[in-house]
């Protein structure tokens, strides 16, 4: 991908925090935000304590991850609606009781049925304060050249919480008590989405009903959206696939300890690859550099199934996860060119849902076929994951071009030209 470096003098990550009020939403959002990178983990770590069986583990945390999937978009949908807070408030107070109920249940030795029947609610009701800070920066830059920036600010973010999310979960359940990561998960829900939704000032207004004139238009409905959501399927392969299978190959060596370092390091790599992006003045357009870096990630997982040593498997997860940021970022930034102000929060959520259920899907394939072949078996989820979803966005790349009354991409940090869309 060719890049330059930037050197001119436009808007950067400083400036951008130096927004006034942005910081009453930043500090409870990153809290209320860990959930999301913990609680699979947690699950898949209980349940596989419990059960004795990585494919009961990876089948519930994906009965969670699709539960999400459906009911994110309608999340998003009612707080452009409803606004935030409205949503958020009963949200994490069940999402928070209904967790509480999925550990009892699993800590009590439940049937199978019965931890599907409470990981519905628990993946239902994961509040979606990733979109939602997003839709607060898009209300308060609304026209800004700093919005490419908070763009790559908060892919960064979202690497940063898969750094320390399941880094965190894994030692709470391999330290203190299995269930204590998804303990822990409820309780920064509840204390983070609270503190969150209290920040009434930055929450976007409350659109007004549709009317004749101005019909509602669904995210969904574009096809641009729909092809990023299944890139982003795509992505949520790799994080299903290597939560599972890291965990089940630390477990083979007999080093369980070792599968929050790992995982650590392939999240340090996407959080790294994040911040480079966000200094980095592409010289290529957002589509061609969302399928070269796709292909890349690609390319990066089709290795992971044949390694059997911890270090390179270290070196191979941060490669993977330099991989991931790039394709992020790039897409939650095609979102603002695509997608109308008024569905741009319902637009987040759907490609959030996205990974979700390709996380979902990969833990379940995953872990039945480490239960039955063995770890290196699972790290090939990611590899077919990353190749279906990167030969559909190349036969459908056209869907990814902005309208032609707005051929304007973001260029590095905050600075708008016009390029072309390849």
């Amino acid at each position: 991908m060719a890049s330059t470096v930037a050197t001119d003098n436009r808007p950067g990550y400083g400036q951008l925090l130096r927004t006034p009020g942005v910081w009453t939403f930043l500090l409870p959002g990153f809290a209320a935000r860990q959930p999301f990178a913990m609680l699979t983990i947690g699950i898949v770590l209980l349940v596989q304590h419990t059960t004795g069986s990585y494919g009961s583990a990876g089948a519930v945390a994906a009965f969670t991850g699709v539960s999400m999937a459906l009911f994110a978009p309608q999340s998003g949908k009612l707080a452009d609606r409803f606004g935030q807070r409205a949503v958020l408030l009963p949200g994490v107070l069940v999402h928070t009781a209904s967790v509480a109920a999925l550990t009892a249940l699993a800590l009590a030795d439940a049937p199978l049925w019965a931890l599907f029947a409470a990981a519905v609610p628990t993946g239902a009701s994961v509040p979606q304060v990733g979109p939602m800070v997003r839709a607060r920066w898009a209300a308060k830059l609304d026209g800004s050249p700093l919005m490419s920036t908070a763009a790559a600010f908060e892919s960064v973010t979202d690497e940063f919480t898969f750094v320390v999310g399941p880094v965190l979960a894994t030692a709470l359940c391999t330290g203190v008590h299995p269930a204590a990561g998804l303990i822990a998960e409820a309780a920064l829900t509840l204390a983070g989405g609270l503190l969150f939704a209290a920040q009434r000032a930055t929450q976007p207004a409350v659109r007004a009903a549709a009317s004749a004139s101005q019909p509602h238009v669904s995210a969904l409905s574009v096809p641009g959206v729909r092809v990023l959501a299944i890139a982003f399927l795509g992505i949520g392969s790799v994080f299903g696939g290597m939560q599972v299978s890291l965990t089940a190959f630390t477990e083979e060596i007999g080093n369980p300890g070792a599968n929050g370092l790992l995982y650590g390091v392939f999240a340090a790599g996407n959080m790294l690859a994040g911040i480079a992006c966000g200094a980095i003045a592409w010289k290529t357009g957002p589509r061609r550099r969302l399928i070269l870096g796709y292909a890349a990630l690609t390319l990066a997982a089709s290795t992971l199934w044949a390694v059997n040593s911890v270090a390179l498997l270290a070196v191979l997860g941060l490669l993977v996860g330099l991989c991931i940021a790039p394709a992020l970022i790039t897409g939650y930034t095609l979102v603002e060119s695509l997608v109308p102000a008024t569905a741009r929060t319902e637009a987040f959520t759907w490609l959030t849902g996205a990974v979700a259920l390709g996380q979902a899907a990969a833990v379940t394939v995953a872990g039945r076929l480490a239960d039955g072949h063995g770890a290196s078996a699972g790290f090939v989820v990611p590899l077919v994951g990353t190749a279906l979803a990167l030969t559909t966005m190349v036969a459908l790349r056209s869907r990814l071009s902005p309208k032609p009354a707005g051929r304007i991409a973001a260029r590095g940090v905050g600075h708008r030209v016009p390029v072309t869309v390849d």
